[in-house]
């Protein structure tokens, strides 16, 4: 096991109209240059032209990692402004309208369009991707599966997408829901020995239904490119101190499964589906609904699963330097998500300003200036409550 546990983040944004708080349909050949230009290493394209990527250096502190996505959110999002856009760090954008979207000119994402059809029209999705270095590749492919029941968990405590489409869509966290249309998504098979991992891959591959493992989207999955374990199911936090939260509460979890090799080991079709079913509730309810316990047979509250977790992996937490990152977990479980506050901004606007698109477009404003890490820019004197229908 790597002592450090090193680490790196990917956050997935959207470009929206800073005029008209619309998705942007297009976005401008000068802002991908400026952009490559300022983040050679850490910005690229993604599928459709209203989103771009950042990904932070290897980190073996979360303090590194946090100074690497502060520089790559403030200068994406000043670059943006200057080309009259807006950054948003959310899992669905509020009000963009799929239909209206354009795919990214490049050879994978031709091919992928052409494969997935609709559907890639539809993947108006973003993420945050934690990859946790782990050195064994059969360890690898074991983690995946011994991850899977707090899988929903890290899901909960990162929603962001309670829009779609201009609508309220009822859930915290829709972005999965969306994204479960696409082949190879949502929780992995229960592979509890390598060689069947190796022998499924091996077999799409050599029939010629993906060219490699990267086209595998699971909501973990062993890196094709590194030698890392890629946590993909968080949605993309719009507070910083939400994506450090997650990161360092993998990164725990990772550790203190490959100290306690007994742990998780058992897991049965049952345990899975118990998992896929809290998978649901976390995408439903957020932090408000709570989860499944497979011991107790019991419901059990998002904070009362955090206070223990915290606990529990609290020597982890000493030995990778973050314990108040971990502990932050504690405050989102307490205070709610990024998917709160976005339906709280919403219907205070709604009902001040009087109409739907005004609380859209106070939401794209508040997801814009925490991404931005200007909060500044929030409305003076005008809290919200965050009290809403779950």
């Amino acid at each position: 096991m790597s002592d450090a546990c090193r680490f790196g983040i990917e956050e997935e944004y959207f470009l929206s109209n800073a005029a008209n708080r619309s998705i942007a349909r297009k976005v401008s050949s000068k802002f991908i240059a400026a952009a490559q230009a300022a983040f050679p290493d850490e910005v690229q394209r993604e599928m459709l032209q209203s989103q771009i990527e950042v990904a932070t250096p290897v980190c073996e502190t979360m303090e590194e990692a946090r100074r690497s996505l502060a520089t790559l959110r403030t200068g994406l999002a000043n670059l943006a402004l200057e080309h009259e856009m807006l950054l948003l760090a959310c899992g669905t954008h509020p009000s963009a309208i799929w239909s209206r979207q354009r795919a990214t000119d490049a050879s994978r994402y031709d091919k992928l369009m052409r494969d997935l059809q609709m559907l890639g029209s539809r993947n108006q999705l973003c993420g945050l991707h934690v990859h946790v270095e782990v050195d064994d590749a059969d360890q690898r492919i074991r983690l995946m599966s011994r991850m899977l029941p707090f899988l929903p968990l890290l899901l909960a405590l990162s929603t962001s997408s309670p829009f779609w489409q201009g609508q309220r869509t009822g859930l915290l966290g829709y972005r999965l829901s969306a994204y479960a249309e696409l082949p190879r998504t949502g929780l992995p098979e229960l592979f509890t020995e390598p060689d069947d991992y190796r022998a499924y891959v091996e077999t799409l591959v050599e029939a010629g239904a993906i060219k490699d493992a990267s086209y595998i989207w699971w909501a973990i999955r062993p890196s094709e490119k590194h030698p890392t374990l890629e946590l993909r199911i968080a949605d993309s936090c719009t507070r910083l101190d939400d994506t450090l939260a997650i990161a360092a509460l993998y990164r725990c979890l990772v550790r203190h499964l490959l100290r306690k090799p007994k742990l998780n080991t058992g897991l049965t079709a049952a345990s899975r589906a118990i998992a896929a079913e809290n998978l649901w509730r976390a995408q439903r309810y957020g932090i408000h609904g709570g989860l499944i316990c497979a011991e107790s047979r019991s419901m059990r509250t998002v904070p009362d699963i955090v206070d223990e977790l915290v606990e529990q992996l609290s020597d982890d937490a000493a030995a990778l330097g973050c314990l108040p990152e971990l502990a932050a977990c504690k405050a989102i479980a307490s205070n709610g998500t990024s998917a709160d506050v976005q339906l709280a901004v919403y219907e205070e606007a709604r009902t001040r300003e009087g109409g739907q698109a005004a609380g859209l477009a106070a939401v794209v404003d508040w997801i814009a200036s925490e991404t931005r890490l200007d909060r500044a820019a929030l409305p003076k004197g005008e809290a919200v409550s965050l009290r809403h229908a779950v």
